[in-house]
């Protein structure tokens, strides 16, 4: 079989297969797409547990408006379309939730707002979480985490959130609260956030248990603001499936379940070999490609073989999980230096020397081979020759499951 594999924004692929050697080809669900301006229209018309959009910005002196940086394809430009006459004539600012990763280029500006940015370019900011002068302190959640976020969030009095609802390796799923932290928190906060998702609980799909997700909920009561969520859910294509809008918690549960219809896909077995695609903008770097490799992890055989597939545009992107791993000389001795001392990145080391410590992880990026390997990560230039050779090692009846969106799509083993 021809199988055509995403790499990049405009790139596939093409490797063969013996049918028999498939197990499966996994994709977010097909959905059934409505007009989308229609869905977002109608989700912003009845909002949960909020006046509607026009009566929330009426009585505004600024409003800030939190968007999503260039690693999430959340349709910002597809809502502002939806919204402009009732935000052209108000005072509004707008910034982009960079969390730890940089500002975005101008193309990836361009990428979030479409035709608005060169309108809107004056009044768009890149939150920096290192800029210490532009953050403010507002208390503590009950886990002793600092809530100090960039000081744009309190010089508004009213803020609206563009988001997107997917699920997440260890917040459970993206969305809402997380605009704020880890969106525009300060590096300290986002650190302290982070050492939770070390936690067993802190995976896909769970929200109920999942420390860093109740951390998010507790720090953000700290933000003392009106804010109106408009929060959309995206079909594989990248395509609206549903919206919702209104009181920033409640408008986020409500799209959780449209999530887990496009991105919870059942697989009858797990399978000896796995080739996860972080697909663009999923694979702008190493950090944020990572998603596919935890998600992979749930459709693989223990002594499997997980491939990585991502280009990895921008290279390693935030690098102390690279530092941490490529000081150790094997998975445990990083699991034991980490129990001792955290930083910010190192849950992603946690997570993939886990895996490390049961399968074997391959990687087919461009990134330099050494790195790789200094990462418990055997490098190949081709992806055919590493689903040949990975199937020559397990040979007989050698499974592979290919997951086309890993950084995005949730295998769960039928019952």
């Amino acid at each position: 079989m021809l199988i055509k594999v995403p790499y990049g924004k405009n790139k596939k692929i093409d490797i063969n297969v013996k049918d028999k050697c498939i197990s499966g080809i996994v994709k977010p669900n097909r959905v059934s797409i409505d007009d989308e301006f229609q869905t977002i229209k109608d989700a912003i018309s009845n909002p949960f547990n909020s006046k509607n959009f026009h009566d929330f910005l009426k009585d505004s002196k600024n409003v800030l408006f939190i968007v999503n940086d260039g690693t999430r394809p959340t349709p910002t430009a597809k809502v502002l379309d939806i919204i402009y006459d009732d935000i052209k004539d108000h005072n509004i600012k707008f910034i982009v939730a960079t969390g730890i990763h940089r500002a975005p280029t101008k193309d990836e500006y361009y990428q979030i707002f479409g035709k608005y940015y060169q309108e809107f370019k004056d009044v768009i900011f890149a939150h920096d979480s290192k800029k210490e002068e532009d953050m403010v302190y507002l208390g503590k959640s009950k886990n002793g985490t600092e809530m100090i976020i960039n000081k744009m969030g309190i010089e508004a009095d009213k803020i609206v959130v563009i988001g997107s609802v997917e699920p997440h390796y260890f917040a459970g799923y993206t969305g809402g609260r997380k605009a704020f932290l880890p969106g525009i928190a300060s590096y300290k906060t986002i650190e302290q956030n982070h050492k939770l998702a070390l936690s067993p609980k802190a995976k896909s799909l769970t929200l109920k248990g999942n420390p860093v997700h109740e951390d998010f909920i507790d720090a953000l009561k700290t933000v003392k603001k009106d804010i109106f969520a408009i929060m959309t859910v995206l079909d594989q294509d990248h395509k609206i499936y549903a919206a919702t809008s209104g009181n920033i918690n409640d408008s986020f549960t409500a799209a959780i379940d449209k999530a887990n219809d496009v991105f919870a896909v059942k697989i009858k077995e797990k399978a000896d070999i796995v080739v996860s695609v972080a697909k663009y903008p999923m694979d702008i770097d190493l950090y944020q490609s990572q998603k596919a490799i935890d998600n992979a992890k749930l459709a693989l055989k223990k002594d499997g073989i997980l491939i990585l597939v991502s280009k990895c545009r921008d290279g390693i992107g935030h690098d102390t999980f690279v530092k941490l791993m490529s000081s150790c000389n094997n998975p445990k001795e990083v699991i034991k230096k980490i129990e001792k001392e955290y930083v910010i990145g190192y849950h992603k080391a946690a997570k993939m020397a886990e895996i490390a410590s049961w399968a074997q992880m391959w990687g087919v990026t461009d990134l330099p081979h050494d790195v790789l390997r200094k990462i418990f990560i055997e490098p190949y230039d081709s992806l055919q020759v590493a689903i040949d050779n990975a199937l020559n090692l397990k040979w007989n009846n050698a499974k592979i499951l290919f997951l086309m969106d890993g950084s995005m799509t949730i295998p769960m083993v039928s019952d």
